[in-house]
C-alpha cells in the first residue's frame, strides 16, 4: 500500500523558515512527479509547487519555497523561506505517477495527510 507522510510543520514567525518532508513508502517514486499543495481555514486547496524533471510554483511562492527531491530517500521537501501569515495552511503532498507533474489536484494519485504550518504575524 503506497503512504505518504509529511513531516516538519509547525508553528513560525513571520520571515522565519520551515522544510517540510514527505516521505513515500510502499513503492519506488523515482519517474513520479511529487506535488505540494495547501489548504487556509475555510477555503479551497490551492498549488503550491511540483517536482518531476523540473520544477513549478505558484506565483504567490515563487523566489521564496524551493522542492527537491531525494529518490535514494524516496522523500521530497518543500524549503519555506521568508514565510507570511498568509502561508498559514495544511500542507499536503502528493504523487502523480505518470510522471508529468502539474498545479491541477487531479492529476495526482496519492496524497498524504497534511501537515500544519502556522505563521504568526
Amino acid at each position: 500500500q503506497v503512504q505518504l507522510v509529511e513531516s516538519g510543520g509547525g508553528l513560525v514567525q513571520a520571515g522565519g523558515s520551515l522544510r517540510l518532508s514527505c516521505a513515500a513508502s510502499g513503492r519506488t517514486f523515482s519517474s513520479a512527479a511529487m506535488g505540494w499543495f495547501r489548504q487556509a481555514p475555510g477555503k479551497e486547496r490551492t498549488f503550491v509547487a511540483a517536482i518531476n524533471w523540473n520544477t513549478d510554483y505558484a506565483d504567490s511562492v515563487k523566489g521564496r519555497f524551493t522542492v527537491s527531491g531525494d529518490n535514494a530517500k524516496n522523500t521530497v521537501y518543500l524549503q519555506m523561506n521568508s514565510l507570511k501569515p498568509e502561508d498559514t495552511a495544511v500542507y499536503y503532498c502528493a504523487a502523480d505517477t505518470d510522471g508529468y507533474g502539474s498545479s491541477r489536484q487531479t492529476a495526482y494519485e496519492y496524497w498524504g495527510q497534511g501537515t500544519q504550518v502556522t505563521v504568526s504575524s
